[in-house]
């Protein structure tokens, strides 16, 4: 499970200095982690002044 930026980000880019898979990338003030480079390493987490990134939470199975 890749990270995730929730709506609180306040778009300051500590997150984006830290990310060493440059899975973060920004466009109309709106920070957004790439799934498929993410390397789940925590960093962005850890650094987000605000908490504003966690793990993605898988999307819940459907019915048969």
């Amino acid at each position: 499970m890749a990270y995730k930026i929730s709506n609180q980000c306040i778009a300051c880019g500590t997150c984006m200095g830290v990310c060493q898979a440059m899975a973060i990338s920004a466009a109309a003030g709106k920070y957004e982690i790439d799934p498929k480079k993410c390397r789940n390493c925590n960093l962005c987490a850890s650094i987000c002044p605000i908490g504003a990134i966690a793990k993605d939470k898988p999307a819940p199975a459907k019915a048969a």
